[in-house]
């Protein structure tokens, strides 16, 4: 994946984080379920990557709904 390309996946991410209201920890919830159910596995696997990577771009709450999706994909 390009850089151009993952730098998309950074923008929807923190896009679908801003458009959620609500407890912060049920907000990341809703936004790990998007990621879980929408998203390709190739891109659930390159956001992941940037999180471990750092993350630097991510929006607080996309980087806590990134991590749970991370670890929702390790017990699953």
């Amino acid at each position: 994946m390009s850089d151009q390309q993952l730098q998309q996946l950074v923008k929807m991410v923190n896009q679908i984080a801003a458009n959620q209201h609500g407890e912060e920890a049920q907000a990341a919830q809703r936004v790990a379920t998007h990621l879980q159910k929408f998203w390709a596995r190739s891109m659930k696997a390159q956001i992941i990557a940037y999180l471990d990577e750092g993350g630097a771009e991510l929006t607080p709450l996309a980087r806590e709904a990134v991590l749970r999706l991370k670890h929702e994909r390790q017990a699953g």
